[in-house]
């Protein structure tokens, strides 16, 4: 069986729609999605509304991120807290805040922090940043001391996570594995491919096997749909879409 592994999608469709695309064609049974599923990206409504068809027609699992619980309640103590570090993502805020309908940050609001799965025996852990914090960052150069710290409550036999936009994995001394899928919609690479996980699992002897698959999609279109938002900034992200060489824009 075949499992896809989604996350951070931040509004953009034309990835969204390509990456499913590819997991279709994988013949991918499930799909789980790790959060941040709109902000500061091209399309924030039109994503939440493939969000619900997934929810409808799939079968599909979702865990809320940090800008997903950030944008279900708009404050401006918040807005001050993005806007002292980057102002470009402050603009996004409340420019989503703006776009976002009040069932739509509900919906935001509802979704669960964590997620535990189990299928043929293999414990799954899904979380947006670490198993300790929705916006703690597993990157790929952390010591394995430093993982397995971060994952020492962990029951499970793999966990998932995002948020950094940068993909990496690690198999711990107790046996766990731990693995950040990247991110769909706004991946941290000079490579603008969206990228996501694969886990197939064979259902005899219960082990499994992990993929990180590359897609390509219209970046040129997600780029002009940004752009045409208009906020504060909004030319930033767009140019981040073409080619990020750093996390957030400057």
């Amino acid at each position: 069986m075949k499992i896809a592994i989604i996350s951070d999608i931040h509004g953009n469709i034309e990835a969204l729609k390509s990456v499913l695309k590819d997991i279709e064609k994988e013949n991918c049974k499930k799909i789980l999605c790790l959060g941040d599923i709109v902000m500061a990206g091209p399309e924030p409504k039109e994503t939440i509304s493939e969000i619900h068809a997934l929810m409808r027609s799939k079968d599909f699992y979702i865990i809320q991120g940090n800008t997903d619980k950030m944008l279900s309640v708009f404050s401006y103590e918040t807005y001050e807290k993005i806007l002292s570090t980057n102002e470009v993502m402050a603009n996004a805020y409340m420019a989503d805040s703006e776009l976002l309908s009040d069932k739509e940050k509900e919906f935001l609001g509802s979704l669960p922090e964590q997620k535990e799965l189990e299928f043929f025996g293999i414990k799954i852990l899904m979380v947006h940043g670490s198993p300790r914090k929705n916006d703690e960052n597993i990157y790929p150069d952390l010591k394995i001391e430093e993982v397995e710290e971060i994952i020492k409550d962990v029951k499970a036999d793999i966990i998932f996570c995002g948020h950094t936009h940068i993909p990496c994995g690690y198999q711990t001394n107790t046996g766990k594995t731990v693995v950040n899928v990247g991110s769909v919609g706004r991946p941290f690479s000079e490579k603008p491919d969206s990228c996501y996980v694969i886990m197939t699992i064979d259902e005899n002897n219960s082990s499994f096997q992990i993929e990180h698959r590359f897609v390509s999609y219209d970046v040129k279109k997600a780029s002009e749909k940004i752009m045409e938002r208009k906020f504060k900034g909004a030319e930033k992200l767009a140019k981040m879409l073409l080619k990020a060489t750093s996390r957030y824009p400057k």
